[in-house]
C-alpha cells in the first residue's frame, strides 16, 4: 500500500525541561504516517509482543507494523467500533462494537473472527485485566453505566457490575482483586472488586473533570487519569488524590511507560502530548510538550519498545449544505463533517 510520510524534526521545537531523576532533557522524534483508509476513530492498541498496532476505523479495525507505519491487516464487520483488547497468551483479541452491542472475538494470528458476542449497549472501552485474566469492558449503558467482564479463553461473559455513572471510561487493575473504573460524568473512581462484582468505593478526583484515560503502577501503588486541563494522581490504597498534572484539553486515555518512569497525556485540542516523569510516588514533573495533530486524543505505550502512538483522520472542508453524520447506537452526535484526505498515523520515539 502507497504510504506518505511525513518525519518530524529529531528534537522538537517543544517546551522540554530537564527532569529530576533523568539528568538530562528528554528529546523525542515524532514519524507520522498516511495510512488511508475509511472511518474516524476512537482508541488505539498495542500488541507488545509483536509491536503491532490496533486502529479502530468506525467499521473495521486496522492492523499496522507500529515502526514503520505499515498496514499489515484489518478486521472487518465491528460497527461503531471504539476500541481493542489485546490478550497475547490465548491468542485472541476482542473488540467494543457500539453500532450493533457486540464485542468480535479474533484470532491475533490471522485476524479471522472467531465469533460475535452478544453484550448489550453503551460499549465502549475495553482492556485486559492479566492478573485476573479478564476482558473488562466500560459500557455507557442506562439508566446507569456498568462494567462487563469476559472470559478471554471462551470469550463467555462472566461477570457484571453496576456504576454509578452513565458514562464511565478507561479501567485499570492493580492485581489485588480491584479494578478501578473512571466516571467522566461525576468526576469521580469507583472501586470494583472483582470476586462480588461490586462497587466498594467512590473516590472524588477533583481539581480533575472529565476523567476518561487510566493506567495503574504497580511500584508505586498509584493511578493516573487522564483528565481534561488538570489530571491526577490517586493512591490506589485510599483513594487520596496525591498530586496534580497540568495538560491540554479533549484528553480522551492516557499511556503510562513503567520502566522509563513516564506519563504520556494527549491532549486532542492542542495537537500535542503532555509528556511527565514520575520523581517519586507523590511528584512528577513535566519533561515535554510534543507535537502532534489536532484532534489526536487517544494513545497506547509498547512496553517493549518504548514507542507511543496515536492516530487522527484530518479531514478537508465540510461540503456545502452538508448533513450531520449519524451517530452510532450509543454514541456522540457530531456536527457535519468534511472528507478524510489524510489518516495520520502517529509515533513517538525516544
Amino acid at each position: 500500500m502507497t504510504r506518505r510520510l511525513l518525519t518530524a524534526c529529531a528534537v522538537l521545537s517543544a517546551s522540554i525541561f530537564a527532569a529530576p531523576g533523568i539528568g538530562h532533557a528528554q528529546a523525542f522524534k515524532v514519524e507520522k504516517f498516511d495510512i488511508k483508509g475509511d472511518g474516524g476513530t476512537d482508541y488505539v492498541a498495542v500488541e507488545a509482543a509483536t509491536g503491532r498496532v490496533f486502529v479502530s476505523r468506525a467499521t473495521h479495525m486496522m492492523v499496522i507494523e507500529g515502526a514503520t507505519g505499515k498496514v499489515i491487516g484489518d478486521i472487518p464487520n465491528t460497527p461503531g467500533v471504539h476500541g481493542a483488547g489485546i490478550v497475547t497468551k490465548v491468542g485472541h483479541g476482542f473488540t467494543t462494537n457500539g453500532g450493533d452491542d457486540t464485542v468480535t472475538m479474533f484470532d491475533l494470528k490471522t485476524l479471522a473472527v472467531i465469533k460475535q458476542i452478544k453484550v448489550g449497549p453503551g460499549l465502549d472501552g475495553i482492556m485486559y485485566d492479566e492478573p485476573d485474566d479478564k476482558i473488562i469492558l466500560t459500557r455507557h449503558s442506562r439508566p446507569i453505566g456498568t462494567v462487563t467482564a469476559i472470559d478471554p479463553k471462551t470469550g463467555d461473559i462472566v461477570g457484571t457490575a453496576e456504576l454509578e455513572d452513565t458514562a464511565p471510561e478507561g479501567a485499570a487493575a492493580d492485581g489485588k482483586g480491584h479494578i478501578f473504573v473512571n466516571n467522566e460524568g461525576k468526576n469521580t473512581m469507583q472501586v470494583i472488586d472483582v470476586k462480588t462484582w461490586k462497587a466498594t468505593a467512590s473516590w472524588p478526583l477533583a481539581p480533575c473533570e472529565g476523567p476518561t484515560g487510566i493506567a495503574y503502577d504497580k511500584a508505586t501503588n498509584r493511578i493516573f487519569s487522564g483528565c481534561n486541563k488538570t489530571s491526577v494522581v490517586v493512591d490506589a490504597s485510599t483513594g487520596k488524590v496525591v498530586a496534580s498534572i497540568t495538560n491540554g484539553t479533549r484528553v480522551d486515555a492516557l499511556g503510562w511507560d513503567p520502566s522509563k518512569k513516564l506519563i504520556y497525556i494527549p491532549n486532542g485540542g492542542e495537537g500535542n502530548v503532555t509528556v511527565v516523569h514520575q520523581d517519586s510516588p507523590d511528584k512528577y514533573t513535566v519533561v515535554a510538550t510534543v507535537d502532534t495533530f489536532a484532534g489526536a486524543k487517544t494513545i497506547t505505550v509498547d512496553p517493549k519498545t518504548h514507542n507511543v502512538y496515536l492516530f487522527q483522520p484530518e479531514r478537508g472542508p465540510v461540503p456545502a449544505g452538508a448533513a450531520p453524520p449519524a451517530a452510532a447506537q450509543g454514541g456522540r452526535g457530531r456536527g457535519p463533517q468534511g472528507p478524510i484526505v489524510a489518516s495520520w498515523f502517529i509515533v513517538i520515539k525516544q
